[in-house]
């Protein structure tokens, strides 16, 4: 062996030599002293606080301290001098285990190395006046401090092993709530001149982080493990805790902090920062005022977020300030009217919106920017949208959009609305209070175009083609103009107006009045049929509901629900075997009811003015009339209103004029059609230049008598006339009917079906011999004269037939 390499061994080997002798002595010298020791640590710590430090007893542990000199401390309370009012001990241990320098005992002077707490409850308390137990640690005396100190260093603690320990930070004057249990927490302090470096392990349970208690905790439940490095200022009073990984739970968060421990301070602030974490468990370690809001939403795939909490130790502030950023790329968000696909924006937080206000849910706000999705696949953009004062949430922002119409159909599932074709172009700017995440009140500018759609109403089975709608929203009012709506092959011109629209929509829809003008030069009423009937039950889809179906329905619910008012001017109008010219219109569509106001069109040679209402019940609809008809010709009137349901007198036995009131009710099917023998009413008619061509009972009464006459067409100069329609009868009023081919009196009751029973008086004098008296009165007398037949027509076995009418029978 080299003599350098034994010359080394020898000198390692005495150092070793001397060290076990050092340690030796220091065990005996603790051993020895073991009152001694501890009476100088006590006199130690209590010179340097402001409370009573107290520890029942200690007891060396050689070995767990070595090279160092180790010592139990069992029972260890620290009480500040308030103690006895708030009953807060600062710390209260059964174990804490204390290694001190061997070499400082041997020169008479404490030197704390590690300082391990076992089973410990340490509760660092602030009462509502603002007073704190931590005040003991602020020296009670310095100049007596200085006199105790003997020369000692300051206590400085080299490595802390904390394991087992309840930590709770109650501020009572700022409804703080901090409480942790400390599984472990180990750390290596260094002392470089006026500060400390500290590197720590860490893991904790946290059973309360509360900023506000009267708001619920943060981190409720969570573990926090990882490793921590921390730096004390000593002239600035502040920790700095540097922003490394930390685990909370199961996901990764990078946190650091700024704590201002100086008197009267209690400032901090916490940076956050967490890539791709998820949205749900971000939620989760936030309070319940906040996670309970943001549980209504949610976002898929995970995103980016970055936030601070900053108190800067404000008493009249209970809340920290509080930022977050969120950015999320191509995710799919939850909201609660439905879902945003292939979403992305970037979202703000604050609790402080504006600075000179106080922090809280009234002066918070969201805010998305360069937010782009698919809504139901129609994709939307918004490049700036809000939600401000979370108390009475308010949220506004310009929506954009242009999608083809066909992309909602999976959303409606063709119950309330179906797309072929179309496009939608849609600029919103919206602004709608927030109620329970819904949106409610709101105010809208802007317009949605509609081109080329092919759009069914499911509900009345109502079919849109090539059709185009201007819709124009201004606050609360909605104007459609220049709108051009075809159903089949009628074609109409529209603009509407609604008054305070979105008002009523939401809260009252039965209170909304819809003033439309419609024009056409082209009408096929029957293509108008689906309005009279009701409308059809959907049997409901499996699938569950989404915002786009809600607000289809409530949409349809809105539209059977409001009042529509038509003014409709159409050059020509036609319905079956009805054509009109010149229809002026104002019809309303209220609840169950079409009514129509006031009605006037050409027909056939004269004018039809008339109003009424169709009752909408089903496949039968109740239907009330009221007509004037001046002039028509009565052979194309009975022949468009197919001959009123009766085929005893139709448009082949009627030529001349028709002049009339009608006051009738009946039943209408809901394609239009009227029901047979279901109208009931008055009818006064005029007849004009009138004839009676080949009605049946005159001819069975030709065939009888007059076989010289012709009674297959009688003409008629004028005829006035009551008829009272009682379903399948029509009771006719007493008439005098002077024609070409005879005279006679009528009256009676026309069975449709059977119960016909009308007599007949039929003088035999020729009309012709009372052609040239000139006189009224007389021509009336010599009207009767002569023989005078008294027949009746009736039924019998289904065919009517005629027969004498019994001078009894005529008296009854």
């Amino acid at each position: 062996m080299k003599r350098w390499l034994k010359i080394s061994l020898k000198i390692i080997g005495g150092l070793l030599v001397l060290l076990i002798i050092v340690w030796c002595g220091a065990a005996y010298y603790i051993n020895k002293n073991n009152e001694t020791i501890l009476a100088k640590i006590l006199n130690q710590v209590n010179t340097k606080v402001n409370g009573t430090v107290r520890v029942a007893g200690m007891e060396t542990t050689l070995l767990k301290g070595f090279p160092g000199i180790s010592v139990s401390l069992k029972d260890v309370s620290l009480r500040d001098s308030l103690w006895g009012q708030h009953k807060k001990e600062l710390l209260r241990a059964k174990d804490i285990d204390v290694s001190l320098n061997a070499l400082s005992l041997i020169v008479g002077t404490i030197n704390i190395r590690k300082v391990a707490i076992n089973n410990a409850s340490i509760y660092l308390y602030t009462d509502s006046t603002g007073y704190t137990n931590t005040s003991m640690f602020r020296t009670k005396d310095k100049k007596k401090a200085a006199e105790n100190d003997d020369s000692s260093s300051d206590l400085e603690i080299r490595i802390i092993d904390l394991n087992k320990v309840d930590l709770v930070v109650d501020n009572q004057k700022r409804f703080k709530l901090f409480s942790f249990y400390v599984d472990e927490l180990k750390g290596k302090i260094k002392y470089p001149a006026g500060r400390w470096d500290g590197n720590f392990k860490l893991k904790t349970q946290v059973r309360s982080f509360a900023f506000n208690t009267r708001k619920g905790s943060f981190l409720k439940d969570k573990t926090i493990a990882g490793n921590m490095t921390a730096h004390y200022d000593d002239e600035a009073e502040v920790i700095i805790i540097d922003q490394k990984p930390i685990k909370i739970g199961d996901d990764t968060f990078n946190i650091g902090a700024n704590i201002n421990i100086a008197e009267h301070k209690s400032a901090f602030s916490i940076a956050i920062k967490a890539d791709q974490i998820l949205y749900r468990n971000v939620a989760q370690i936030l309070a319940p005022n906040i996670s309970e809001k943001l549980f209504k939403f949610g976002i898929e795939k995970p995103m980016d977020v970055t936030a601070s909490i900053i108190d800067n130790g404000d008493k009249n502030s209970a809340d920290p300030l509080i930022n977050v950023k969120m950015t999320v790329q191509n995710n799919k968000v939850s909201i609660p009217s439905g879902e945003l696909t292939e979403c992305s924006f970037t979202g703000y937080f604050s609790n402080q919106d504006t600075a000179s206000k106080p922090i809280g849910d009234a002066n918070s706000i969201i805010r998305f920017y360069g937010l782009k999705a698919n809504y139901y696949n129609a994709p939307i953009k918004v490049d700036t949208f809000t939600v401000s004062n979370l108390e009475k949430p308010l949220a506004q922002g310009l929506i954009t959009s242009k999608f083809d119409l066909e992309k909602l159909n999976k959303s409606f599932e063709e119950e309330t609305f179906k797309f072929e074709k179309g496009t939608a172009d849609l600029s919103l700017f919206c602004q709608a209070d927030i109620d329970n995440f819904l949106f409610t009140k709101p105010v809208i500018h802007g317009k949605v175009v509609v081109k080329d759609a092919n759009i069914t109403y499911v509900p009345r089975n109502l079919k849109l083609v090539n059709s185009s709608l201007d819709l124009h929203f201004n606050q609360k009012d909605l104007n459609i103009t220049n709108s051009r709506l075809q159903l089949g092959k009628s074609v109409l011109n529209m603009n509407c107006s609604i008054a305070n629209f979105l008002n009523f929509y939401y809260t009252d829809p039965q209170k909304i009045e819809a003033k439309v003008n419609l024009s056409s030069p082209n009408l096929n009423l029957s293509e108008f049929m689906p309005f009279l009937g009701p409308r059809q039950a959907r049997r409901k889809k499996t699938s569950s509901k989404n915002a786009i179906k809600e607000a289809s329905e409530q949409l349809s619910a809105a539209l059977e629900a409001s009042k529509v008012h038509l003014q409709l001017n159409v050059k020509q109008a036609v319905y079956n075997k009805f054509v009109a010219r010149n229809l002026n219109a104002k019809i309303s569509l209220i609840g169950n009811g079409v009514y129509f106001n006031k009605i006037g069109v050409q027909h056939a040679g004269g004018y039809v003015n008339f109003s009424g209402k169709v009752e909408q019940l089903g496949a039968i609809n109740k239907m009330q009339l009221k007509a004037n008809i001046a002039k028509v010709s009565i052979k194309e009137f009975f022949h468009a209103f197919d001959n009123f349901g009766q085929q005893s007198i139709t448009n082949k036995n009627l030529k001349g004029f028709l002049s009339a009131n009608v006051n009738a009710s009946g039943n209408v099917t809901s394609k239009g059609n009227m029901v047979p023998k279901s109208m009931h009413g008055k009818v006064n008619f005029t007849l004009d230049k009138a004839a009676l061509v080949g009605f049946e009972p005159l001819e069975k009464v030709g065939k009888f008598v007059f076989r010289s006459r012709n009674l297959s067409n009688v003409e008629l100069e004028k005829l006035n006339g009551t008829l009272i329609l009682r379903g399948d009868k029509v009771d006719i009023s007493p008439m005098k009917v002077n024609s070409t081919a005879l005279n006679f009196d009528v009256k009676g009751v026309y069975g449709f079906n059977s119960g016909t029973n009308i007599a007949l008086d039929i003088p035999l004098r020729d009309p012709k011999k009372s052609a040239d008296i000139i006189d009224r009165e007389e021509r009336e007398l010599a009207r009767m004269k002569g023989i005078v037949l008294h027949l009746k027509a009736v039924d019998e076995d289904g065919e009517i037939k005629i027969r004498w009418n019994k001078k009894k029978d005529r008296e009854k």
